[in-house]
């Protein structure tokens, strides 16, 4: 049974939002930049909305919702693309020269931040919960739930 909103750690109730509102704005930039991921970026925002309300009603499903797509795709971008680096480098030449060559790839770097400070907060406020076997198993179904959404996305309406 989820606890009440007021059980959370009062700085989850404003991390939870901000981690994946800066995500959202990432999609939102890099749509704009890349109008070929419009129809992709606007599926995949559905994640986060749905992150935001299932936290802010404290249910283990977005907190396992929130965690999972942040490590995944982290993760990815970390390991398989190197796009956090190449916007962290992106980031240090807007900062030193006041020129941004690839806003596409800086927004994947703030995109990045969202997501750590998304996987911090959800991490705590899990915790918070005093999580028994019923809360893990809907911290785990959330996960796989978002696990499935973003690769049947992913599949269907990544541009070829």
């Amino acid at each position: 049974m989820p606890l009440g909103p007021a059980s959370k750690p009062p700085w989850t109730r404003v991390w939870i939002p901000l981690g994946a509102g800066l995500f959202l704005c990432a999609l939102a930039g890099s749509a704009f930049v890349v109008p070929e991921l419009r129809p992709l970026h606007l599926f995949q925002a559905l994640i986060y909305v749905a992150i935001i309300l299932t936290a802010r009603r404290n249910h283990a499903a977005g907190f396992g919702a929130g965690v999972t797509i942040a490590v995944v795709w982290n993760g990815l971008q970390l390991f398989i693309t190197h796009l956090v680096q190449a916007g962290a480098v992106e980031l240090w030449g807007l900062l030193s020269t006041g020129q941004l060559r690839r806003p596409d790839t800086l927004a994947v770097f703030v995109g990045g931040v969202g997501h750590f400070i998304l996987l911090v907060a959800c991490v705590a406020a899990f915790r918070q919960l005093g999580p028994g076997k019923r809360e893990w198993l809907r911290f785990a179904s959330g996960g796989a739930l978002t696990l499935a959404y973003f690769a049947i996305i992913a599949a269907t309406m990544a541009p070829r």
